[in-house]
């Protein structure tokens, strides 16, 4: 289950600090709407590099799209597969 604080929890931010757990953020609200959220290094550490991944696929796929695509016999002859 999500854990949801208001912002003002903060004041006392040990206590909010304490429920912050891998797979388990903790979502901050500022005037009823979420506003912030705070993560595990770990799962922020697994989220940058997800971002960073597809950052990379989509800039082998735009160039795939404009230089044009390898054939599989092409790719597997440099790797000498």
């Amino acid at each position: 289950m999500p854990s949801i604080k208001p912002v003002s929890d903060l004041r006392n931010y040990t206590e909010v600090l304490r429920d912050i757990k891998v797979g388990n953020p903790v979502f901050l609200t500022k005037n009823g709407r979420g506003k912030y959220v705070l993560l595990d290094m770990e799962d922020y550490e697994k989220t940058d590099a997800c971002l960073k991944l597809l950052a990379e696929l989509a800039k082998g796929r735009k160039a795939g799209e404009e230089q044009g695509w390898e054939t599989i016999e092409n790719v597997e002859a440099v790797l000498d597969v």
